[in-house]
């Protein structure tokens, strides 16, 4: 099969502070000084549009970043602290006119129908370019931020009930998403009719209520917020086994996995495939991308000493639960394509260093596929889902 008679390939990248290398902000082009302004992040969301990426995802969480997974550390030479991602997006959507915007969200401790007013806001704010990302937090003191509930620190996966409170966590984040997504259909497309001759704005027919009542959540509606332009703004989460993959296949419209190589990959979307048909989703769109870490120069020895020496300055080798690669962009495209065979129909490309390896993707990888035919060289659609090739859904409220 050439790679020419394929469907499009994807492009994502997630930005993350200084970039995915824990030293990466000591970097010279890492402009740590600027990481808490507008500009730093809309400057690297410009070089993101500028390489016709189909969208940014922003990392995003309710603790201080951690060398640990779930535990808090005590370090003074790693990047700490963060912007509110879908803050961000809103403030970078009308600098940018056709990327799309991915904030991510962690759905454990907060609110749906705040997420969903959140989300819909970024869709009116970008005209149609907003998505999201559903993160979960098994992390105790990240629960004390709240107090309305504990978690039990997790010392092992194998441990008794972990699976129990990952699998409950990743429920709640179902039924998160569930009445998101509901709260988004809660106005009708043409609720709206703003006739000042009449007096009416709207047509209070066309508002509904939810009435979601699940062992989680219990929401009335409608949501305060018309319906997104997209309808539907893309929903996306990041998954690694069973449970996770379960998520994806009944919630999202683009699930990021972290294969290691092309049969590990085609196993992945095999599973997401058979989960999405048990949960009677089979003929609804659901785009599977590869996470990758990405060490990108024009020669492979360079890529490998400079990923060498930010080792040194971590005191540490780095280690990602995606694949990480060292190498140049003609390398990396032969390696997205091997993948792509086994069933992916996109990557989200992890910069190790934001300032160096964006710049990579954007002026390296992307001519690189574009003249092996397997890229954009133009944006072709306005919104997330035209560039996804995701149907604006109908309402589901709306009289037939």
């Amino acid at each position: 099969m050439s790679s020419t008679s394929l469907s499009p390939l994807h492009l994502a990248v997630a930005l993350d502070g200084t970039g995915w290398h824990p030293a990466s902000w000591r970097e010279a082009v890492a402009r740590p000084w600027d990481l808490f302004s507008a500009a730093y992040w809309a400057d690297l969301v410009a070089e993101a549009e500028r390489g016709l990426l189909d969208f940014v995802t922003i990392e995003d969480g309710l603790g201080l970043q951690s060398s640990h997974f779930l535990a808090p550390d005590h370090r003074t030479d790693q990047v700490r602290g963060r912007l509110d991602a879908v803050l961000i997006a809103s403030r970078v959507a009308p600098l940018t006119r056709r990327i799309g915007l991915v904030p991510t969200v962690v759905v454990t401790h907060t609110e749906p129908f705040h997420i969903s007013k959140a989300i819909a806001t970024l869709d009116y704010v970008s005209t149609g370019r907003a998505g999201l990302r559903v993160q979960i937090t098994a992390r105790p003191n990240e629960a004390a931020h709240f107090g309305r509930r504990t978690i039990p620190r997790i010392e092992s996966y194998d441990a008794p009930g972990t699976q129990e409170l990952i699998t409950d966590l990743f429920d709640e984040a179902a039924d998160h998403v569930e009445v998101v997504r509901r709260l988004w259909d809660s106005w009708e497309d043409d609720a709206e009719i703003r006739d000042a001759a009449t007096g009416r704005f709207i047509d209070r027919d066309k508002l509904h209520h939810i009435d979601f009542e699940g062992r989680h959540f219990s929401v009335r509606g409608p949501s305060i917020t018309p319906r997104p332009p997209q309808g539907q703004p893309v929903v996306t989460a990041l998954a690694h086994d069973t449970v996770p993959y379960r998520l994806v296949a009944r919630a999202a419209d683009i699930g990021y996995v972290t294969p290691h190589d092309a049969d590990e990959a085609r196993a992945i979307v095999a599973r997401i495939r058979a989960e999405q048909n048990a949960a009677g989703r089979a003929a609804e769109p659901l785009h599977v991308f590869g996470d990758l870490v990405v060490f990108l120069d024009d020669d492979p020895a360079a890529a490998r000493a400079r990923r060498e020496r930010l080792d040194a300055l971590a005191g540490q080798p780095y280690t990602s639960d995606a694949l990480v690669f060292t190498g140049t962009p003609s390398q990396l495209a032969d390696l997205l394509l091997e993948l792509r065979g086994a069933g992916l129909s996109g990557f989200r490309l992890r910069p190790a260093v934001a300032g160096h390896d964006l710049p990579a993707i954007t002026r390296g990888l992307v001519p690189e596929l574009q003249r092996r035919g397997v890229f954009r060289r133009a944006y072709e659609a306005g919104t997330l889902r035209g560039l996804l090739g995701l149907p604006r859904p109908a309402n589901r409220y709306a009289a037939a």
